[in-house]
């Protein structure tokens, strides 16, 4: 495959990208589920690809048509290959740039906002793995690996669910991919359709501390544009042009931190051959991204030590994620195979079906409880996230609280400081698949089992009964924030 090839591959990604933006501008079903652009792009591909539009042809008898659809095999290998690079940028840029909060500030937040993370990440483990042993495996004959497919689709999201694709193939769980990233498709619809009848459900009921009426949004944040009057920056100028532009800089940052990522990984794989690799095998299947998140905490920290954290803006950072995740998302939808989730169509529904039902219990039993004040806009947040990507959780606390009035915004970025490393894409997620396929299901699911009944107990327990005490901590750190 030509250097060429794969340029024009990246040129129709970049097009078909711009064309699902244009639907999502001129579509109002489309605004009003309120789908990223890059899963309608992926979405068209996926319809003019392989498995749907080359079928079609192949039962027309049209030649040529049948193994790539309307396009060629060297743009799908590059598609393919595009997933398992980004999602690597996407994890290095998420702590680069962030404010690391004082102790005080940030465990009177993240507590109660940490436990209900926890409960969501590690209870869709426990749906899942009880799911795999009592029903996938002896009814359906799946491996039990399908068990982590709930928290890698649902809470992980597409990118997560593409960059896991290499360790689950060199695992043998081959459809593994493919019915985490139809699970992800799902749990980012249902997350967005169910969050804003619970929105609105919560106006009703009083719940919500804002809102009152129906919860909308403009036509401009329906379309997903900015009014011509509005001015909202893309990001810091932290570096003069006349040196180096500010954005390349920023890359390099990213460059940095995923080459630590690898060096870590490197070592822990050569320490691992070294020792007990002939008995099992870890960090051979954890794929780089987890470390690669680690990497940009260390470059992080290290630039604060240094005193020059402020050449990394995070909001510059947000622009080269989102520019990675959007073209991740479009590339992975695009190379999905509906083969895999039609062979495998009866387990595909039942993860889908508990792991919307798990995420919707959670939310409604258990975030007032765990929560002790903004319980709604707060849990809003976790919800959405839990239910496909971190941007679902924001949109839908953007709606929930449209001027930020509540800390549900500070407090959902200070979880994400400890609940990212390990849930949703970091270490526990990586680790998850191979775990189960060395050791089987049961010890995971013993050990998710303990770290949901902590996290649960802790919410219930200590933070829900602190409610007196809790808002008044919060109403401080309102003071400050004000102040």
């Amino acid at each position: 495959m030509s250097p060429q090839q794969v340029g024009f591959a990246l040129l129709i990604l970049g097009c078909f990208l711009l064309l699902g933006k244009f639907i999502r501008v001129k579509s109002g079903v489309v605004q009003r589920l309120f789908l990223p652009s890059s899963i309608i792009a992926g979405t068209l591909m996926l319809l003019l690809g392989p498995d749907v539009l080359g079928r079609i042809a192949g039962a027309m008898g049209m030649e040529g048509w049948e193994e790539t659809g309307l396009f060629t095999e060297s743009m799908l290998t590059t598609w393919s290959a595009l997933p398992g690079l980004l999602i690597s940028v996407v994890f290095a840029t998420l702590f680069l740039g962030q404010e690391i909060p004082t102790p005080k500030r940030a465990v009177t937040l993240v507590g109660p906002q940490l436990s209900l993370g926890v409960v969501f990440g590690a209870g869709q483990y426990v749906v899942g793995l009880l799911l795999a042993i009592f029903i996938l495996v002896p009814l359906f004959a799946m491996t039990p690996m399908a068990g982590a497919l709930i928290e890698i689709g649902f809470e992980g999201g597409h990118g997560t669910a593409a960059g896991m694709r290499g360790s689950l193939e060199s695992l043998g769980f081959e459809s593994g991919a493919d019915l985490a990233l139809g699970l992800a498709t799902v749990g980012i619809v249902s997350g967005v359709i169910l969050g804003i009848i619970f929105i609105n459900w919560g106006v009703r009921r009083g719940h919500t501390e804002f809102l009152s009426g129906d919860a909308k949004m403009s036509v401009d944040e329906q379309k997903g544009l900015f009014a011509r009057e509005e001015d909202y920056p893309a990001g810091q100028m932290t570096s003069r042009p006349s040196s180096v532009d500010t954005f390349s800089l920023h890359v390099g940052f990213v460059a940095l931190s995923i080459l630590i990522g690898w060096l870590m990984l490197s070592f822990f794989q050569w320490i691992e051959q070294m020792t007990y690799a002939e008995t099992f095998e870890l960090f051979e299947h954890v794929p780089l991204f987890p470390l690669a998140l680690l990497g940009g905490v260390i470059v992080q920290v290290a630039m604060v030590k240094m005193g020059i954290d402020h050449l990394i803006d995070h909001e510059i950072m947000l622009r080269i994620q989102g520019l990675a995740l959007d073209f991740l998302i479009v590339a992975a939808l695009a190379t999905l195979s509906l083969t895999a989730i039609g062979d495998n169509l009866g387990p595909f529904v039942i993860l889908a079906v508990a792991g919307i039902v798990f995420n919707c219990g959670v939310f409604l039993l258990l975030a007032p409880r765990i929560i002790p004040r903004y319980w709604f806009e707060r849990g809003i947040g976790d919800f959405g996230q839990s239910m496909g990507v971190t941007a679902t959780g924001l949109i839908l606390m953007r709606i929930a609280d449209p001027d930020a009035k509540s800390p549900a915004f500070e407090a959902f970025g200070y979880k994400q400081l400890v609940f990212e490393p390990f849930f949703g894409g970091g270490l526990v997620t990586a680790a998850a698949v191979p775990l189960i396929y060395t050791f089987g299901p049961w010890p995971l699911l013993i050990a998710m089992t303990v770290v949901f009944l902590i996290a649960l107990l802790s919410g219930l327990f200590y933070f829900g009964r602190r409610l007196d005490q809790a808002a008044e901590d919060e109403r401080e750190v309102e003071n400050q924030t004000t102040a």
